[in-house]
C-alpha cells in the first residue's frame, strides 16, 4: 500500500501492531513495521509505544520495555498511566520489588495517578513476597484516592493474609468485599476455605463450600482438596472420605494433593496400615508418590512409635530416587527428641547438614525443645546462641521452650532475662508466651507481673488457656483478691472453659457462704458435669 502512496494513520498501524502474534515472530515483525513506518512518515504516538511495551512484557522482555518507556520522551512522546503499569506490571511479575517502588515514584512526580491496574499489580507482588503490611498500606492509599478494588485486589490481600496465618483479617476482608457487591470468585472462595482449615475453622470453611455449591458455583479439585485437608487435619476422616467420593461422583479426579492428605490424616490418627492400602490403590492409579507423601508416613511411622520403620521407609525412598528434605529429617529427629535421644538427633542433624540441606527454624526448634526436655539448659543456650552468631532468626516456639524449662524449675529471674532478650530481638511473644509467663510468675507468687501480662496478651488479641486462667484465679485467691479472682472465674466460663474441680470448690464454698443459693447449685451442677462425669467416662 505503501508503494502506491497510500498514506496510512497511526491509528491504523496501532490496529495492525495490536493484532500481531504475541510470539518472537510478532516481535520482529513489530519491529520492522515501527522502524520503516517511522521513514514514510507515521508519526508514533503514545498508544503505539504502549502496544510495544506490552507485546516486550508478555515475552517476559521487561527491561527492554523499560528502556523503550525511558526513550518515549525523546521520540516525542509523553509516557501515560498505562504505559508506566504495564512495565511495572513486567517488574511485578519478576518481582523485582526495589524497581517497582522506583517506578512508582517516577510516575507520581510526572503528575500521573497509579490506577487500578497499577495497584492490582504492587498489592500482587508484595502479598507474594510475604510483605502483608505494605500490601495493605498500598490498599489504604488505593482507598484514599478513590480508587474502588476488584475482585482480584480482594484476592491478592485474602491470599496474603492467609499465607502469614492472619486468617481473621483474611476472613474479614471477605465479607467487606461481599458487603462491597463485590462478588468472590472461584480463587477467592477457594483461597478462604484453605485459610480457614490452615486455622482448623473447618465448621466456617464447610459453610463456605455450601454457600459455594447453593450460589451455583462448582468448586474444582484444588478446592475439595483444601477441604479434605481441613477435615483430616480435624481428625474427621468420615467426613474427608465423604467429600473424596462425592468428588468422584463429580466426574473429578482426586490427584496425588487429594491422597496425601488422606494419608496424613490416617498417619495422625494412627492409621498407617489403612494410609499405606490407599497409597497402593494410589499408585495403582498411576499417580506417583511425591515427597510429601512419604512424609506423611514417615511422620505416621515416628507418631505411632515406630521409629525403625519410618527410619527404612526413608532409606526406601533414597532406593526409589527420591531423597529425604529437610521435613523428613525434622521429622526423625523431632522422634528422636521426644525419646530423649540427643546423639541420634545430632547425627541425623550431621547427615542432613552433609546433604546439603538447609535446616529449617523448625529443625532448630525441634533440637531446642528437645535440650530443654532432657534436661540439658545449657545446651539449648549455646544452641540459641549459635543461632543468633549464623545469622538464623529464632521465633517465638525458640524462646518458648527455654523459658517453659526455667518456670519450671522456677528460676523467673532467667525467665524473665530470656523474655526480655527475645523482645530486643524484635522477635513478637504469641499467646504461649503470655501463657507460660502467666503460669511461672503465679506459681512464684509475682501477682501484679502475672497481671499486667495478662491484660497485655489479651490487648494483643491471644487467649489465656485454661491451665492460666487456673493458675491466676488461685493466684489471686491466694492473695485474698477475691474480686479480681470472681471476675476472672466468670470471664472464663463465658468463654466455654472448664476449670479444675478445685476451683469448682473454691467457688462453691464461697457462693454458699455469701449466701448466693442459686448460684452455688448451678456451680455443683457444672462440677458433677464437668469433673465428676469426665472422670467416669475416662
Amino acid at each position: 500500500m505503501l508503494n502506491f502512496g497510500l498514506v496510512l494513520s497511526v491509528d491504523s498501524c496501532n490496529l495492525f501492531l495490536s493484532h500481531l502474534p504475541k510470539n518472537s515472530k510478532g516481535l520482529e515483525m513489530a519491529l520492522k513495521v515501527l522502524s520503516e513506518f517511522s521513514e514514510v512518515g507515521v508519526h508514533w504516538n503514545t498508544a503505539s509505544h504502549n502496544i510495544m511495551i506490552h507485546l516486550l512484557c508478555q515475552l517476559e522482555k521487561v527491561k527492554e520495555a523499560h528502556h523503550l518507556l525511558l526513550q518515549m520522551e525523546f521520540r516525542g512522546c509523553m509516557p501515560d498511566v498505562i504505559s508506566f503499569s504495564t512495565v511495572i506490571n513486567g517488574y511485578c511479575r519478576l518481582g523485582d520489588l526495589q524497581t517497582v517502588l522506583k517506578l512508582t515514584e517516577e510516575m507520581q512526580t510526572k503528575g500521573l495517578k497509579p490506577n487500578l491496574f497499577t495497584f492490582n499489580s504492587i498489592i500482587n507482588l508484595l502479598c507474594k513476597s510475604g510483605k502483608i503490611a505494605d500490601a495493605e498500606s498500598v490498599y489504604k492509599e488505593m482507598l484514599r484516592r478513590g480508587v474502588l478494588p476488584d475482585n482480584v485486589v480482594y484476592t491478592s490481600l485474602i491470599d496474603g493474609y492467609c499465607k502469614v496465618g492472619n486468617v481473621s483479617a483474611a476472613y474479614n476482608l471477605f465479607h467487606e468485599m461481599r458487603n462491597r457487591k463485590i462478588f468472590p470468585d472461584l480463587v477467592t472462595c477457594t483461597t478462604v476455605i484453605c485459610g480457614l482449615c490452615q486455622m482448623g475453622k473447618i465448621v466456617e470453611a464447610d459453610k463456605l463450600f455450601h454457600e459455594m455449591l447453593s450460589s451455583g458455583m462448582q468448586p474444582d479439585v484444588v478446592t475439595y482438596t483444601a477441604l479434605i485437608d481441613g477435615y483430616c487435619k480435624a481428625g474427621e476422616m468420615k467426613d474427608a472420605f465423604s467429600l473424596h467420593n462425592q468428588m468422584v461422583k463429580m466426574g473429578m479426579t482426586p490427584n496425588i494433593v487429594t491422597y496425601t492428605a488422606l494419608a496424613d490424616g490416617l498417619c495422625k490418627l494412627g492409621g498407617v496400615d489403612a494410609a499405606n492400602e490407599l497409597l497402593h490403590e494410589m499408585c495403582a492409579k498411576g499417580l506417583e508418590l511425591n515427597i510429601f507423601t512419604y512424609n506423611s508416613l514417615v511422620n505416621g511411622l515416628c507418631k505411632v512409635g515406630n521409629i525403625e520403620q519410618a527410619v527404612k521407609l526413608v532409606e526406601d525412598m533414597d532406593v526409589t530416587g527420591l531423597p529425604p528434605d529437610a521435613f523428613t529429617y525434622t521429622t526423625l529427629m523431632d522422634a528422636y527428641c521426644k525419646l530423649g535421644n540427643m546423639a541420634k538427633a545430632h547425627e541425623l542433624l550431621r547427615e542432613m547438614l552433609n546433604r546439603g540441606l538447609q535446616p529449617t527454624i523448625v529443625t532448630f526448634n525441634v533440637l531446642m525443645n528437645g535440650f530443654c526436655m532432657s534436661g540439658m539448659l545449657e545446651d539449648s543456650e549455646k544452641l540459641l546462641k549459635w543461632m543468633l552468631e549464623k545469622g538464623i532468626s529464632p521465633n517465638a516456639t525458640t524462646y518458648n521452650s527455654l523459658m517453659k524449662q526455667y518456670c519450671i524449675r522456677n528460676n523467673m529471674r532467667m525467665t524473665t532475662k530470656i523474655y526480655r532478650e527475645m523482645c530486643v530481638q524484635g522477635v513478637i511473644p504469641d499467646g504461649n508466651t503470655y501463657n507460660i509467663l502467666i503460669k511461672g510468675h503465679c506459681k512464684a507468687r509475682n501477682m501484679k507481673e502475672a497481671w499486667f501480662l495478662q491484660r497485655e496478651m489479651v490487648e494483643k488479641g491471644h487467649s489465656l488457656t485454661v491451665a492460666s486462667y487456673n493458675a491466676l484465679i488461685k493466684g489471686f485467691f491466694r492473695r485474698k483478691k477475691f474480686l479480681e479472682a470472681r471476675k476472672l472465674f466468670e470471664e472464663m466460663r463465658k468463654e466455654g472453659l472448664v476449670a479444675d474441680r478445685e476451683l469448682y470448690n473454691i467457688f462453691v464454698d464461697m457462693n454458699y457462704g455469701e449466701g448466693n443459693v442459686d448460684v452455688t447449685l448451678e456451680l455443683c451442677d457444672a462440677t458433677i458435669e464437668n469433673c465428676l462425669v469426665d472422670k467416669i467416662n475416662k
